[in-house]
């Protein structure tokens, strides 16, 4: 690719990782590299299985407890996972990059904001790079090319539906 673009998807609705994973599949299947970085998660979605197969170079926090649930001691060993995520992915230098709730884990203080923002100045040129998180960070949403918002209008989950493996995650 001569531009990689930027590509943030964020809101309250559901489909901003199942967006960023159809957009990995889509490069893979060109035989474009791809490596998907996870923030604020465990590490045990289903995706991850299905894009590990396309080749897709998958990197993980694997986080299992909420922020809200963690010590100082927790949040800080989380901060510093998130941060060897963010390095690992980099050196790859793929092209395509995902980083799935970058925006959240830089709004909790469990990823380095600065350097987000310095890799959306400094990305390679042919790279693209797709952001995604639940509350959109401002300067990310200026820095980007596409934006798109998922909104939920009805959730199963607003009915006390637990979520389903294979399907929310």
């Amino acid at each position: 690719m001569d531009r990689g673009y930027i590509q943030v998807y964020y809101g309250d609705g559901k489909g901003k990782t199942t967006a960023a994973v159809g957009q990995a599949v889509r490069a893979a299947g060109a035989g474009l590299t791809v490596c998907f970085a996870q923030f604020l998660k465990p590490g045990t979605s289903c995706e991850l299985e299905g894009l590990r197969a396309l080749g897709v170079r998958m990197i993980s926090g694997a986080q299992d407890k909420f922020c809200f649930q963690m010590t100082p001691e927790e949040k800080e060993q989380a901060r510093l996972r998130n941060e060897a995520v963010l390095s690992e992915a980099l050196l790859l230098e793929d092209d395509m990059l995902v980083l799935d709730e970058a925006m959240d884990a830089c709004r909790l203080g469990l990823l380095d904001r600065n350097r987000v923002l310095a890799l959306l100045r400094e990305k390679p040129q042919g790279m693209e790079l797709v952001i995604t998180g639940h509350e959109p960070d401002p300067a990310i949403v200026d820095a980007a090319d596409y934006v798109t918002e998922a909104v939920c209008h009805k959730h199963p989950f607003q009915e006390g539906a637990p979520a389903r493996r294979g399907i929310e995650y």
